[in-house]
């Protein structure tokens, strides 16, 4: 192992960064734990999210990013620098993509009502500042009272390549839920067909004919006596999808009138987006990125 620490001065606040070569082969969760002593992968875990992890001076986020000889991996022991506006956080750019974490209350594009203040106006802005020709494309959307990872595409050539290609491009889509009353099984898989009315809300049906296929995960990370909180995975990605099938199973998500909630402990919905993984459009890497579940689902336990 060839440790190297950083040449820079530090200020006596500042703890060292730490580069590392990489001499064979690896990938970077096991490269980590193997070679940077006392931290344990929750450690670890938590710097990839904060994006202080790097490879060959590019941030990475997905803890099984594969390495190879030769390359350097970089810890920094302060947090990398966000964008951040009013409702939205950048946490990943490039010429192609932006990700971004959407706070509830925020659209993710315009209605009737509401124009400006939205995460498409905001990128918007944000992209035609660092060039008036610049523009941005919606790739994907969530729910207004929705929190969590979106992806923004900054061509019509990116957003066709997602939007096409979406279920191969989707490595791993996962949400988090607070329901109402503690689930009787603690991990299950919902399966049904779901249609939308013409006054925009979704139906479930056991009858392939009357609707589009939808599957959703579900595993309980906690639950009490009054709400569960719960792990979803998505199989496919319709419109609702989990606010429907929550109200299937008779656990409505908090705070969805629309769907069957009667109660609204935190003023909010309670589903966040927690973690997106895709492969890139263009440089095919493979990214991932994940944000803390909100600590007002957690207060609820």
């Amino acid at each position: 192992m060839d440790i190297i620490e950083n040449t820079n001065k530090p200020n006596s606040f500042k703890k060292p960064d730490i580069n590392i070569k990489v001499t064979q082969n690896n990938v970077l969760m096991k490269f980590l734990l193997e070679n940077v002593k006392g931290k344990k992968r929750d450690n670890f875990k938590t710097l990839l999210i904060d994006g202080q992890v790097s490879v060959d001076g590019e941030i990475v986020t997905w803890f099984n990013h594969p390495l190879t000889a030769g390359q350097e991996v970089k810890i920094s022991w302060e947090k990398a620098l966000k964008t951040t506006y009013p409702g939205i956080n950048i946490i990943f750019e490039d010429q192609f993509l932006i990700v971004v974490e959407k706070k509830a209350g925020i659209l993710s594009i315009s209605t009737e009502k509401e124009k400006d203040h939205t995460a498409y106006s905001i990128l918007g802005k944000h992209v035609k500042d660092q060039d008036p020709a610049n523009k941005i494309f919606v790739v994907h959307r969530l729910d207004r009272e929705t929190s969590g990872i979106m992806i923004f595409a900054k061509s019509e050539e990116i957003q066709a390549k997602l939007q096409e290609n979406w279920n191969e491009t989707i490595i791993e889509r996962t949400y988090i839920a607070v329901v109402e009353k503690p689930v009787e099984k603690d991990k299950d898989v919902i399966t049904s067909y779901l249609r939308e009315s013409k006054a925009l809300i979704v139906y479930s049906s056991n009858k392939p004919s009357e609707g589009q296929k939808a599957i959703t995960h579900y595993s309980t990370i906690k639950k009490n006596a009054k709400y569960s909180l719960l792990e979803l995975n998505l199989e496919t990605g319709r419109k609702n999808q989990i606010r429907v099938h929550m109200q299937v199973i008779g656990h409505s998500i908090i705070g969805d009138k629309k769907y069957g909630s009667t109660v609204s402990p935190i003023n909010r919905l309670g589903l966040h987006a927690q973690v997106l993984a895709f492969t890139h459009p263009i440089t095919k890497e493979q990214m991932r990125f994940e944000t803390p579940i909100p600590k007002s689902f957690l207060k609820l336990f």
